[in-house]
């Protein structure tokens, strides 16, 4: 098991950009009109101050990343095969294939392995490139091979400082956006300290490095900040155009970068159909996005050699039942109340039924079964049946799919985030119902436009957008507890721009009868500062605290594994066992395995719940014959999995696999009366007693306190 451990030796190796009070003297950029060259050069000036603050934050933040990263492992001091094991589970399958194009004779043939792969599960060749998201790992040993850095930096270097800079472009992203909503760059430095200080929360970079997420969301925190500048008034055509540009390229990098994209981009559309329904977005606009979404994954699709889980994607779907509902459907704005009303329900029901059926058309004719455990496993978790299916239960079982903890929100109350958050969701949400049944109503009272005046100041387009964007991504972090870092990195962009906000606190000042213009202005800087030296004050001690805590990797069991397959099995070795530990089999031996953790395969998943079965109640002459049907030589048996104690009874793996086998589970605790005690007893812990009957086709090779490795034995 991989842990760290103390380091036994080692040495620690504004002057602000303002918000026009009135909208009187405005141009067409929004920006305020100097009525003399210093007011212009105040403008200038505190643009780049904050320029240079952004980039300096996310400088400074991948530094803090990958110093966490090195003092927690000593990295520069392991061994190469520690380094490798240190890419868990299935980030070092991803990794794999960046040595594996290192290591290649040629680009060109480095190229032809990936998509003519026939290690990566044996028995059976594969296309890497359109399986998995991987084109970045391609796309960095190209670059690696090209540049004249081989003899002053190690390929793995190159890959983490990658990983850890795109950081700093994460945080650019969200300090611009945070800008761009509240127009002055105090609340984008607010935002920035807020995703550093709530690190735990925010990100796990620094310990699952390779993890698609960590190439996927600083570009999707570049889209965000360009959606945000894309929806604010009077923009000229040119800044447009290049903005729909900046959307697509951050869009196309995101989708090839994350397997997940289609489901976060699902969100994003249905939160701008929302908020088009309302009338609160531009409908030309929202128009590009979707078309950009469509084109995004099309291109991306292509590159992936026509996967077909992208075409047969809901987004897909969805985005195209809205543009064809568009045609048919093309005014909303007509009529009163429950005409209007009548008109947005008839659009969202077309829509739903449009999506079902051009989804289930699509699936039907690429006969696509490959994301059906996601379905399943949606259907269990919010309650619609109970379900005795293995892949679900595996996602069920595990804690990153559950809901999210409620230690989450004390964590992030200590930073005080979570409580201005709150504050400025309900006021934005309060003003975007009022907001959305004006527009329904198409009031003309005048009483009613003067009370409304307020709420619309507060709810601009870019506004409204980030708004239902952090209300949907809200929601699907509290249902699935993996999906946080979606949520918590654009909760600090939202909490900063409320508290940074002219027109909020002019809201709110208003409607306690004690608004002026020097209030305004003296709480929209003062409260942020006074936030920013709470947050320096209580956090600065705990970083540096952190940052001078030593420890070193530590897992001489894996190693010793590692090192006795690289010396003692022929290369054309197949290895079966658990899909963590054999990612890492692959990214350190390159011996060829039965199965992996990228799990988004119907046959795959069939083929790993048949490798399971050495830790189920089956006969050695089943396991035998199923391990053999995928050509294994070598099967590596774990104690952590076989006596597992970290989930609950019905939770561990050997419950998971007795369940859908139909017997009863191991242990205390009650049993469904149609299952069945098994015939025999458990394989992982009988083949240990050497049996003759187990003797007879596996054979002990190897044993440590933790692995245990059989030989099969091959008949003629």
């Amino acid at each position: 098991m991989t842990t760290v451990r103390q380091r036994r030796v080692g040495k620690g190796t504004e002057a602000a950009e303002d918000q026009p009070s009135e909208e009187k003297n405005v141009n067409p950029d929004g920006r305020i009109l100097s009525d003399h060259t210093g007011g212009r050069l105040w403008n200038i000036l505190s643009i780049t101050v904050g320029g240079i603050v952004a980039v300096s934050l996310g400088l400074l933040t991948s530094v803090y990343v990958a110093t966490l990263h090195e003092n927690d492992l000593w990295f520069s001091n392991i061994k190469e095969v520690e380094r490798e094991i240190s890419f868990r589970t299935e980030c070092g399958l991803y990794y794999s294939y960046y040595k594996q194009m290192i290591q290649a004779a040629s680009i060109q043939q480095g190229l032809h392995d990936l998509v003519y792969d026939n290690k990566t599960e044996s028995v059976r060749t594969i296309n890497i490139l359109e399986r998995m998201n991987v084109y970045q790992e391609v796309f960095l040993s190209i670059l690696y091979r090209i540049l004249p850095i081989q003899q002053y930096l190690e390929p793995v270097y190159f890959y983490i400082y990658t990983l850890f800079g795109l950081q700093a472009v994460y945080v650019i992203a969200l300090y611009v956006t945070s800008w761009l909503l509240s127009g002055t760059w105090l609340s984008g430095l607010l935002a920035a300290c807020w995703y550093i200080t709530n690190r735990t929360d925010t990100t796990r970079v620094e310990f699952t490095i390779p993890l698609r997420e960590n190439w996927a969301l600083p570009f999707f925190a570049v889209q965000i900040a360009s959606i945000t500048y894309l929806l604010r008034t009077h923009l000229q055509p040119i800044q447009e155009r290049l903005t729909l540009v900046a959307v697509f390229i951050a869009t196309f990098l995101f989708s090839l970068t994350w397997q997940f994209n289609q489901f976060m981009m699902l969100i994003q559309a249905l939160a701008l159909f929302i908020l088009d329904c309302f009338d609160m977005l531009p409908t030309a606009k929202v128009m590009w996005l979707y078309i950009i979404q469509i084109s995004g994954l099309l291109l991306v699709c292509v590159l992936q050699f026509f996967n077909s889980m992208i075409l047969g994607s809901l987004l897909m779907s969805f985005n195209a039942s809205i543009l064809i509902t568009r045609m048919i459907q093309k005014n909303l704005k007509k009529g009163g109340l429950f005409n209007r009303l009548g008109k947005l329900i008839l659009r969202v029901l077309l829509v739903l039924c449009l999506t079902l059926l051009i989804n289930k058309f699509i699936k039907k004719i690429l006969n696509l079964e490959s994301d059906e455990h996601i379905f399943k496993f949606l259907k269990a978790k919010f309650g619609f049946g109970a379900t005795r299916d293995f892949d679900a239960n595996l996602y069920l079982c595990e804690e990153a799919f559950g809901l999210l903890p409620l230690n989450t929100f004390s964590r992030l109350s200590d930073t005080l985030l979570f409580y201005v958050y709150v504050f400025v969701l309900f006021l934005m949400t309060v003003a975007a119902v009022i907001v959305a049944f004006r527009n329904l109503s198409g009031s003309n009272q005048v009483q009613f436009m003067e009370e409304m005046e307020e709420c619309t100041i507060t709810l601009k387009p870019d506004a409204a957008y980030n708004l239902i964007h952090t209300v949907l991504f809200g929601c699907l972090a509290l249902s699935t507890m993996r999906m946080k870092y979606l949520w918590t990195s654009h909760m600090c962009v939202f909490a900063s721009f409320g508290l940074c906000s002219t027109e909020v606190w002019k809201l709110i000042l208003k409607r306690l009868h004690l608004y002026t213009s020097q209030r305004t202005h003296v709480i929209k800087y003062s409260i942020p500062i006074i936030t920013l030296l709470y947050i320096s004050y209580k956090f600065w001690p705990g970083i540096m605290d952190e940052l001078s805590e030593l420890r070193e990797f530590y897992d001489p069991d894996t190693v010793e594994l590692m090192n006795w397959i690289k010396s003692n099995t022929p290369n054309t070795a197949v290895f079966a066992g658990s899909m963590q530990l054999l990612a890492g089999v692959k990214l350190c031996t390159g011996r060829t395995l039965t199965n992996h953790p990228h799990y988004e395969d119907k046959n795959l998943r069939e083929r790993t719940k048949q490798i399971y079965q050495i830790y189920a109640k089956r006969s050695p002459e089943d396991v035998y014959r199923i391990l053999r049907s995928f050509g294994t030589d070598y099967v590596i048996l774990e104690d952590s999995i076989c006596y597992e104690r970290r989930h609950s009874r019905g939770c561990r793996l050997r419950d998971l696999l007795d369940i859908a086998n139909g017997h009863i589970m191991d242990g205390l605790g009650e049993n469904e009366p149609d299952l069945k005690p098994s015939l025999y007893p458990r394989f992982c812990e009988e083949i240990k007693k050497s049996l003759p009957s187990y003797t007879i086709h596996f054979t002990k090779v190897f044993q440590n306190k933790t692995f245990h490795v059989y030989k099969l034995a091959k008949y003629k």
